[in-house]
């Protein structure tokens, strides 16, 4: 878990980010590999940019496993020649991570006896490719319909761009050029072959890899044109035990990108919860999140967070310098224009069943700001000997009960074990609030 933390010029206010990095980033294609290695797509990252009909697509990876049984299938919605294809900054897509996660806002009530309370007020309220190089040699294996549309190597890897007939023989091929075909590809493989889409191949040079003195592998990105704006998931399920979450920053000169064969649901921010949470915010924004989806029927894409990138209020991460943005595939970017990019961070958790369809998104003119953030009040603790004091002192104990019951619909968890922890924290601090808390229950 990576803590970052920022201290703003409000009165006494400081926000707090925490990071969720998935167990592994993950390409949203599905694995295929040699031998007997059991490789499983739990969680994916994935960058894309977009203005008109391009898109710059950067799928991280950080596989854990061998790395010569490494192998990766997409299907693209057009051939990709080598000029189109690059490897990415993986500390690029760290950053949109950092200045997009969901964070905590933290205040500290004044003093109720001053004339005039000092309110704090926190508001929220070109692509790299060239499409007409020289193509590259092209074999074909008629008997199986399966055509090499070209084949190249970018960095450490190995890459192929395939068509193919139909799914039978493409599983075919790739399992007599080595590759071992995870149970059900057949299947999945058909609609993208119906849909004339081709498929991006890419395994491990291990001399390049072993060369390059890189630990892991890098991320790669896919440059292409088409009206297509889609990202494919139902090939990362045969890699799932269990549900996937994905997480996808959308790059657009426009504003809000939203999914448009799903629904596209803000999560729950803004609500007041306990200050115990500060020190629980994993915990709780897990139990949050999964409750919300549970609450959607397992079918919705949440918005996390939507704002223009060249400002931020609160700042848990400076937004990101013209120059990381071209490196996250922002290809649109004018030197009088700045950092001209609005992102939109997209949380999928899915399944086979939930999620039959690819991701099909839409960059809408919708510029309004909103990110998930959960208020955490500090309640005065300085000497209160006037009558305000003593009506602030009396309204303490409804709002803890407010706060409990907020993250108790919020979370699901029991009422009971929440009002136990905000016990145990009231009475943690001073006895003059161990007090107040237990006259109020």
């Amino acid at each position: 878990m990576k803590v970052f933390r920022i201290v703003l010029s409000c009165i006494l206010a400081f926000v707090i980010f925490i990071s969720f990095p998935p167990n592994a980033w993950a390409f949203c294609g599905f694995y295929v590999a040699k031998a007997d290695a059991k490789l499983y797509n739990q969680a994916s990252q994935v960058v894309l940019a977009r203005d008109e009909n391009r898109t710059i697509l950067t799928m991280a990876n950080d596989y854990q496993g061998n790395v010569k049984d490494f192998a990766i299938v997409v299907p693209v919605p057009v051939a990709i020649q080598k000029e189109q294809v690059r490897i990415g900054d993986a500390k690029v897509i760290e950053r949109l991570d950092a200045f997009s996660a969901p964070r905590l806002v933290e205040y500290f009530d004044s003093d109720p006896c001053q004339l005039e309370e000092a309110e704090q007020d926190l508001r929220f309220f070109s692509t790299g490719s060239a499409l007409n190089g020289a193509v590259a040699q092209r074999s074909s294996d008629t008997a199986l319909g399966v055509t090499v549309e070209s084949k190249f190597n970018v960095g450490e890897y190995e890459i192929l761009i395939l068509s193919a007939k139909e799914s039978n023989g493409l599983a075919t091929w790739l399992k007599q050029n080595g590759y071992r075909i995870p149970k059900g590809a057949n299947q999945l493989l058909q609609p993208y072959i119906r849909q004339q889409m081709k498929f991006f191949v890419a395994k491990v040079n291990l001399a390049e890899f072993n060369r390059s003195g890189y630990q892991n592998l890098r991320p790669l990105m896919i440059a292409y044109e088409s009206p297509k704006f889609m990202l494919p998931i139902r090939l990362g399920t045969i890699n799932s035990t269990s549900e996937q979450d994905l997480i996808v920053y959308v790059l657009s000169p426009k504003g809000q990108a939203e999914v448009t064969n799903y629904r596209t649901v803000k999560v729950p921010s803004g609500d007041e919860i306990p200050p115990f949470v500060k020190n629980e915010f994993s915990d709780f924004y897990k139990a949050m999140f999964q409750n919300s989806y549970t609450k959607e029927g397992k079918k919705t894409a949440f918005l996390e967070y939507a704002w223009d990138m060249g400002s931020c209020d609160p700042c848990s991460a400076e937004p990101l310098t013209v120059e990381e943005l071209k490196k996250a595939g922002v290809f649109w970017l004018k030197p009088d224009e700045g950092s001209n990019a609005f992102i939109s961070r997209i949380h999928v958790r899915y399944t086979r069943d939930k999620f039959p369809e690819d991701l099909m998104f839409q960059a809408t003119a919708n510029r309004e700001q909103f990110q998930g953030r959960y208020v955490l009040r500090h309640p005065f603790k300085g000497s209160m000997t006037c009558q305000a004091g003593e009506q602030y002192k009396k309204s303490l104990a409804k709002r803890f009960d407010r706060e409990g019951e907020t993250l108790a619909k919020l979370t699901g968890w029991k009422i009971q074990d929440i009002r136990q922890k905000m016990d145990l924290a009231q009475t943690q601090t001073e006895p003059f609030w161990r007090n107040i808390w237990q006259e109020g229950n």
